[in-house]
């Protein structure tokens, strides 16, 4: 009988101090008719890639979203035509759950559609293209539109960006900061509310920056301008200088820095590289970003950055070695995973206050060069 007894006292120790068998106990309640999106993710994303959305809506809210967390947004992929700009951003901006953003300018481009009353429609990815084509209509996989909205679009460009404010070299900081200004104008004049990220990003001091200012068509009518004498250049040493300038102000005050990535690509890249250009090029002192949260349909496997874990990060710099536990990457589409991740933020998190970066960057870039020439003496 004590045999008995004793072999239950340890049976009983071993599952208690087992590290391997503390977690959630997979005993999900049922889905009932009105359960909140926060509520389902809490209770029934339990594993696989719905546990790393859970585990990545945990780590957005409970640790990124706090008031001295600095967090980065990318965006890769068409995402604003699918209307997550106005769906999501939009609505991340004013409750001050991101504080700046790296993003393709074919997203910014498609962004403008919406902020200049251009329509957009839900089709099939299922047609005859040549058929499209000759009617007039492109798509982007399930998403149509006329191809005037195009050619109105780079009409908008064309004619905003012959105002004097234009006429000279800047980085894309201040020139989405200037576009989202006219673009906020036109919003007004249309009587439409909350359609555009760079209007929202204008209004909220929040800088938006494009990894690759020539590979869209924002990028190509500014060129085309440059044939008639614009003087406007974008330029690349600017984005370079202000987006680290960003990540060390974070750390400079005592703060942390967060990544929220989504897709990969050049705007993952350009997030990343903040921490190299601190510790490697300038020889700051840093120690990476603090946390990183990705969303990607990308495998890590071929080498890509777009699927490049945050283990890999650290290797470079990039990811703070210490901040590995505090990192998740969800194998699963943005367009699934951000409205979700928009959802459960805004039911469990307050709205934090705007840190109005764009209005800080004098500062941070006067920081940054100062550190820069320390590190230079003492080399």
């Amino acid at each position: 009988m004590k045999k008995i007894e004793n072999t239950k006292k340890m049976s009983k120790s071993k599952t208690i101090t087992n590290p391997y068998l503390t977690g959630a106990r997979i005993d999900p309640m049922g889905i009932a008719k009105g359960m909140s999106v926060a509520d389902l993710i809490d209770a029934n994303f339990l594993a696989y890639n719905a546990g790393r959305l859970r585990e990545g809506c945990r780590l957005y809210v409970e640790k990124m979203l706090k008031k001295d967390v600095t967090i980065g947004m990318s965006l890769a992929g068409a995402l604003t035509p699918a209307g997550l700009g106005k769906s999501v951003v939009i609505p991340l901006i004013k409750a001050g759950f991101i504080d700046w953003i790296i993003s393709t300018g074919a997203n910014l481009y498609h962004d403008a559609h919406f902020g200049i009353g251009e329509k957009l429609f839900a089709g099939s990815p299922f047609v005859d293209d040549v058929d499209l084509h000759s009617k007039g209509v492109v798509r982007i996989y399930d998403i149509v539109f006329d191809y005037r909205v195009l050619l109105n679009t780079d009409l908008f460009f064309r004619e905003t960006m012959k105002a004097d404010v234009f006429n000279r070299s800047m980085g894309t900081a201040e020139f989405h900061h200037h576009i989202g200004h006219f673009i906020r104008e036109r919003e007004r004049a249309l009587k439409l509310k909350d359609a555009s990220i760079l209007g929202a990003a204008y209004e909220a001091g929040l800088p938006v920056f494009t990894s690759s200012p020539g590979d869209s068509s924002i990028g190509m009518n500014i060129a085309a301008l440059a044939l008639t004498g614009s003087k406007l250049v974008i330029d690349p040493n600017c984005d370079v200088n202000e987006t680290a300038a960003i990540v060390l102000n974070a750390k400079r005050t005592g703060g942390k820095s967060a990544v929220f990535i989504c897709g990969g690509g050049s705007p993952k890249n350009f997030m990343l590289q903040t921490e190299p250009q601190i510790q490697e090029v300038l020889g700051i002192k840093e120690d990476g970003h603090d946390y990183f949260l990705q969303f990607t349909d990308a495998r890590p496997d071929t080498g890509g950055l777009s699927g490049a874990t945050p283990s890999e990060a650290v290797s470079w710099g990039k990811v703070r070695p210490d901040s590995l536990p505090d990192t998740v990457v969800c194998y699963l589409d943005s367009t699934v995973a951000l409205p979700l991740i928009t959802a459960y933020a805004m039911s469990r998190a307050k709205p934090r206050a705007q840190k109005r970066l764009y209005d800080k960057l004098p500062r941070f870039m006067n920081k940054l060069r100062s550190e820069y020439l320390q590190a230079l003496k003492k080399s």
